[in-house]
C-alpha cells in the first residue's frame, strides 16, 4: 500500500501569522495545563493519579487544527492534550479532575472520562484502544447521514496490540468509513518499550493489510502533522475511507503521576534528553521566530495569557460545590436507575 498517498506537501499549509500563533498558544496551554495539573495532584488537591500527555503537544494540535468543528474525536486514558486541542474549556476540565459539580462529568468521571458531545469529543477512555470503534460508529453514522463529517480515534503503541483495533480498522476498511487513525507512538506502553512488543517494521505498515494507507509521521513535529492529517482527512471526505497515521513521539514524563512514588525506572537519562532536544514547542516557536511570525514580546504575552487562564481554571475549580450524594447514581442509564425516577441524560447542561 502506497504511504504517499498521505504526503501532504508543508508548503501549502496555512501559515498566518494568527493561526501559526494559535498553534502555539493551544500547545502551550497543553504543557502548562500538565505541569500544573502534576502540582496539585501532589498536593492531593486532585485525588488519584492523572496521565501526562507533556511531549505529546504537537500531535493533539496538529490534527485537531485540520478538523472542521462537526468532524469528532475519541481519545485515550492520556486525552487532557486531544480535549483541549479540540475546544475543551481548561475550567471545565480542571472542575472534573477536582471532583466538582461544574466538570464535565459533574466530578463524577474524572481525567479518563471527559467528554463535550457538542464540540465533537466523544470522550476519553480509560480502556485500551476503547475510542477505537466508538470513532468508527461516529463515521459510519457519518457515512449514511452524507454529512461530510470524519472521525479520528487517537489510540497509544500500546493499543496497536489489542483486538478491538483490528476488528475496527477491517470493518473500516471494508465500509470504506470516513475515520483517521492516529496512533501517538510515545515508545513505551507503561514500561514495555513497543520493538519489544510490536512485530512488523512499524505499525502504520499495518494499514496495507486493510486496504488503506498507513504513514509514519514525526509527532514532533506540528507542521509534518498536519500536513498528513490534512492529506488523509481529504481521503476520508471524498468517500475514500481511512487512514492510518503513527506519530512518533515521547512523553517526557512517566506513564502516570504515581510513576515517581513507585520508584520505576526503565528509561536511560540519556534517552529522555535526547528527545527533550526536540521539544515540539520549543521547535515550533524557534521555526515561527525565524519565519518573522511570533516574536519574543508576543511569544511572552501567549505565555502569560495562559498561565491566567489555567489560574483561572484553578480557581474556578477549587470554588465549585462537590456533587450532591445524592445525584451518585444519576446519569449511569440512558432512562434512569431502574430502582430510581428517570432523570434523563442531558450532557453538557451547565
Amino acid at each position: 500500500m502506497k504511504t504517499d498517498l498521505l504526503k501532504g506537501d508543508q508548503g501549502s499549509l496555512n501559515l498566518d501569522p494568527e493561526f501559526c500563533k494559535e498553534l502555539y498558544r493551544k500547545m502551550r496551554l497543553i504543557r502548562r495545563f500538565e505541569e500544573r495539573v502534576i502540582e496539585l495532584v501532589n498536593a492531593n488537591d486532585i485525588a488519584g493519579v492523572t496521565h501526562e500527555y507533556i511531549g505529546e503537544e504537537a500531535i493533539a494540535v496538529g490534527v485537531c487544527s485540520m478538523l472542521l468543528p462537526h468532524d469528532v474525536i475519541t481519545s485515550t486514558h492520556r486525552g487532557h492534550g486531544h480535549i483541549l486541542a479540540k475546544g475543551g474549556d481548561p475550567k471545565r476540565m480542571m472542575a472534573e479532575l477536582f471532583g466538582r459539580e461544574t466538570g464535565y462529568n459533574r466530578g463524577k468521571g474524572g481525567s479518563m472520562h471527559i467528554a463535550d458531545l457538542s464540540l465533537g469529543i466523544y470522550g476519553a477512555n480509560g480502556m485500551v484502544a476503547g475510542g477505537v470503534p466508538i470513532a468508527a460508529g461516529a463515521a459510519w453514522a457519518a457515512r449514511l447521514g452524507g454529512t461530510g463529517r470524519v472521525a479520528v480515534a487517537f489510540f497509544g503503541d500500546g493499543a496497536a496490540n489489542q483486538g478491538v483495533l483490528h476488528e475496527t480498522m477491517n470493518l473500516a476498511g471494508i465500509w470504506r468509513l470516513p475515520i483517521l487513525f492516529v496512533c501517538e507512538n510515545n515508545q513505551y506502553a507503561v514500561s514495555t518499550p513497543v520493538g519489544y512488543a510490536t512485530s512488523g517494521d512499524s505499525i502504520a505498515s499495518r494499514a496495507a493489510a486493510y486496504g488503506f494507507p498507513g504513514a509514519a509521521v514525526d509527532g514532533m513535529d506540528v507542521e509534518a502533522i498536519m500536513a498528513a492529517t490534512g492529506c488523509a482527512l481529504d481521503r476520508a471526505r471524498r468517500g475514500d475511507g481511512p487512514s492510518l497515521l503513527e506519530c512518533q513521539a515521547y512523553r517526557y514524563q512517566g506513564h502516570f503521576t504515581a510513576e515517581r512514588a513507585l520508584g520505576l525506572k526503565y528509561r536511560a537519562a540519556e534517552e529522555i534528553e535526547s528527545w527533550r532536544q526536540r521539544d515540539p514547542i520549543v521547535g515550533w516557536a524557534t521555526k515561527l521566530e525565524e519565519r518573522g511570525l511570533l516574536g519574543t514580546s508576543e511569544r511572552s504575552e501567549v505565555d502569560e495569557a495562559v498561565e491566567a487562564a489555567l489560574n483561572e481554571a484553578v480557581e474556578y475549580a477549587r470554588s465549585s460545590a462537590f456533587p450532591s450524594p445524592e445525584e451518585a447514581l444519576d446519569h449511569m442509564y440512558a432512562v434512569g436507575y431502574p430502582s430510581l425516577p428517570a432523570r434523563g441524560f442531558e450532557w453538557n447542561d451547565r
